[in-house]
């Protein structure tokens, strides 16, 4: 819109977001970024992947301060856009979040409201922080593709579950217990894979169930795998569950929300800079809640590298 052209910000809805919640609930959305004198130029993604694209040549025509409206998926995808780009430094582009997706494990890490107007009012306020990106090299269709990625990377179980609720997403299918359904249902024949993992040069063999590779606390709705992340002290926080039986997973369903499955006698931790996966092709990968592929995998982290807009942080 002509009136928008000179606008400070421009706001990434993903109207499929949440199920379609955010087609649903953007006129609103539309309504309160306006009430609180937030001039903007809405930009609406219409294919997978197309945020990036839209993130990338936004920020390539002059502008540096971004809304997302949408889910995880939504923010991961703009953060490839961001690393695109040439023009300016990666820390140069502010990034604000309106969570309506499934998920919003990465708002819930930085205290950012779920209602619409205290996330706005998050936005208006512009208290940054800036935390360390992921970089990942891994495999699809005879191919290595690389992704960056700001929360969390999953390996093994936790990658067939999300593959699986994706695809359900894709049919329209939505709700807080999507995501939990399908660990139910994943578990019925999914099995341990073998592999060889270097962790900061260090190898290492194990029967892998499940992987995380996190910069941030948060994934599955709510999930801690990964309770000891920092974002921003340049170091991957890793938990490793080793082959573990079923009814022992059911069972310690409970600790991966208050985040004591790192107590548990089959799980090991790790801290570092980089992290490489060499196993079969079975072993999935999937970076903030979107499938990628499969290994061999490699990890970087690249310190302190995206500045979000973040609610009151604890001390």
């Amino acid at each position: 819109m002509n009136s928008r052209k000179k606008s400070n910000w421009i706001a990434i809805v993903n109207r499929t977001a949440g199920g379609g919640k955010t087609e649903r609930d953007w006129p609103v959305i539309n309504q309160l970024l306006e009430k609180h004198g937030i001039r903007f130029e809405p930009c609406f993604t219409n294919r997978r992947l197309h945020a990036s694209i839209i993130a990338r040549n936004k920020i390539d025509e002059g502008y540096s301060k971004i809304i997302i409206v949408g889910g995880d998926g939504t923010m991961n995808e703009v953060i490839n856009g961001v690393f695109a780009q040439n023009r300016i430094h990666t820390t140069e582009v502010m990034l604000g979040m309106i969570s309506v997706g499934t998920g919003n494990d990465w708002a819930r890490m930085f205290n950012i409201p779920a209602d619409y107007e205290k996330a706005i009012l998050t936005i208006k306020q512009q208290k940054t922080f800036i935390q360390d990106a992921g970089l990942v090299n891994y495999r699809k269709n005879d191919k290595e593709w690389k992704r960056y990625f700001i929360n969390i990377a999953g390996m093994g179980f936790g990658a067939r579950v999300v593959e699986r609720s994706n695809r359900m997403k894709d049919k329209g299918k939505s709700g807080p217990l999507l995501y939990f359904y399908n660990i139910f249902f994943s578990l019925i024949r999914y099995r341990a894979l073998n592999a060889e993992i270097d962790i900061d040069g260090k190898t290492i063999d194990r029967s892998i169930f499940s992987m995380n590779v996190g910069i941030c606390m948060y994934n599955g709705g709510g999930m801690m795998p990964v309770p000891h992340a920092i974002a921003d002290d340049g170091l991957y926080s890793i938990t490793l569950i080793k082959k573990i039986g079923k009814l022992n997973v059911l069972a310690n369903m409970k600790r991966l929300y208050n985040g004591s499955i790192i107590m548990h006698s089959k799980v090991e931790t790790y801290t570092a800079r980089s992290v490489q996966i060499d196993g079969p092709a079975r072993l999935q990968i999937e970076t903030d809640g979107e499938s990628l592929g499969h290994g061999p995998m490699r990890f970087q982290i690249i310190p302190k590298s995206v500045r979000v807009i973040s609610g009151e942080l604890s001390a």
